[in-house]
């Protein structure tokens, strides 16, 4: 897989430099958890001090520190470092309180197996979107995209229903921050980004072909901001051997939209059951 899919170094602590209420040691220390990805599990010091921007004597105390935590684990042969166990006991608490995935799992999965393909939900996490759940057909044999799974905004119909549905002022922040810190990836998507923009003002969800998984066709819808005043997207993917003329757009993205509204329902009933 290409390095453009890969989560591209946190440089953010530079924007906290002035903050005396800043802990920069705990934000490096994050950056280099960071680095790791499933295309780029295993990084050794020198490796990371180029990807993070820190020092190599920095790197190595931080790795040190890490690995005796448990975040780190480093193997005997190579010397490198993949992540350890303990980051999980980071996530789980995160996935097991997001209760949108318990609530839209029957319906994900109603519209996978309809589709022949899976449907996911992503939240954004900086520049990128990660997979917080997905339910794939029964129907086909491919495995579903992993729970965790990051990937850039730009490159997916998810990512891109999520730009759409945001604020102006705020999309515009966004837009500016991926065009400074991943140009190449901007040049690259800046005219399919409009054309996405102007797809979901006109039919509420996004098509993607040969999506972040090149076999695959895909559409993204966002829903609305009530759910612990998180923007959450989905999305639906089909393998290209499966899809029909125009189904995307005639038939998968309304269907889309029609879940995605069905699980906004359930949750505001379950709002009011709870003021009452």
């Amino acid at each position: 897989m290409s390095d453009l899919y890969t989560d591209p170094a946190p440089r953010d602590r530079y924007l906290y430099e002035d903050d005396r209420q800043f802990a920069t040691t705990l934000a490096r220390g994050l950056d280099l958890l960071r680095c790791f990805s499933p295309f780029n599990p295993e990084f050794g010091n020198k490796e990371l001090s180029d990807r993070s921007g820190l020092p190599k004597p920095t790197v190595s105390r931080l790795t040190y520190t890490l690995t005796c935590l448990g975040y780190l684990k480093q193997d005997k042969v190579s010397r490198k470092y993949r992540l350890g166990s303990a980051v999980l006991s980071i996530g789980y608490p995160l996935l097991a309180n997001l209760r949108i995935r318990q609530i839209a799992r029957p319906y994900m999965r109603e519209l996978a197996n309809y589709a022949k393909g899976w449907v996911s939900i992503g939240i954004r996490d900086r520049l990128n979107m990660i997979y917080i759940e997905s339910e794939r057909s029964n129907s086909i044999l491919r495995a579903k995209p992993d729970v965790g799974q990051s990937f850039p905004i730009l490159v997916s119909s998810m990512g891109r229903a999520y730009l759409a549905s945001l604020p102006e002022m705020e999309r515009n922040a966004l837009l500016n921050q991926i065009k400074v810190k991943t140009p190449d990836l901007w040049a690259k998507y800046e005219r399919q980004i409009g054309q996405s923009m102007e797809q979901y003002k006109m039919r509420r969800f996004c098509t993607r072909h040969s999506d972040f998984v090149p076999d695959a066709h895909s559409v993204g819808v966002c829903m609305a901001p009530i759910f612990d005043n998180e923007q959450i997207a989905f999305n639906c993917a089909v393998p290209i051997y499966s899809l029909l003329p125009n189904q995307l757009e005639q038939e998968i993205g309304p269907r889309l939209v029609q879940m995605v509204r069905r699980i906004e329902a359930v949750i505001q009933e379950a709002k009011a059951q709870q003021v009452a």
